[in-house]
């Protein structure tokens, strides 16, 4: 017998990679009892199946108050992820997928991308410095032959 009762619970299919830890890019690891799934039907393709079906995932993290982001990594996600939090909370969906298990798979995967991402370290500061001295001849030799081009469609001087 292969239906879902027959299987170890916290698995689907003898797969649980699904109900693992998250690790993330930056070295930390989102433990599974953080995140929060929730299902429900979703539209588009599937024919009959879509009618009676949870396959729609919505896969929920609470970046404010999570114990495992570190504080640093927690306050760039904070800033960053601001316009898409609420509550505090972080939450992707994925619905592009028949089957429940492969948008759980997708949803796993766009939230450690989206927490990469927010916790990627900004970009390296620009050092000031001067133009060279032939960027400056340059520059000037431009203007001067931009000059002279403007002068030459003026009227002829009789």
């Amino acid at each position: 017998m292969s239906d879902a009762r027959s299987r170890a619970p916290g698995t689907l299919g003898g797969v649980d990679s699904v109900d693992g830890d998250l690790e993330v890019r930056r070295g930390f690891v989102v433990p599974g009892r953080e995140l929060r799934w929730r299902f429900s039907r979703a539209s588009g393709p599937g024919g009959q199946g879509v009618n009676t079906t949870d396959s729609r995932v919505e896969l929920s993290f609470d970046v404010e108050r999570s114990p495992s982001v570190p504080e640093d990594l927690r306050a760039r996600a904070l800033e960053r992820l601001s316009p898409r939090l609420s509550g505090g909370v972080l939450t992707v969906t994925a619905a592009e997928h028949r089957s429940q298990l492969r948008n759980r798979e997708a949803a796993r995967a766009r939230l450690g991308a989206v927490l990469g991402e927010a916790t990627a370290p900004g970009p390296r500061r620009r050092r000031p410095t001067r133009p060279t001295a032939g960027s400056r001849r340059r520059r000037l030799d431009a203007k001067t032959r931009r000059g002279q081009i403007k002068k030459m469609r003026g009227r002829p001087e009789v």
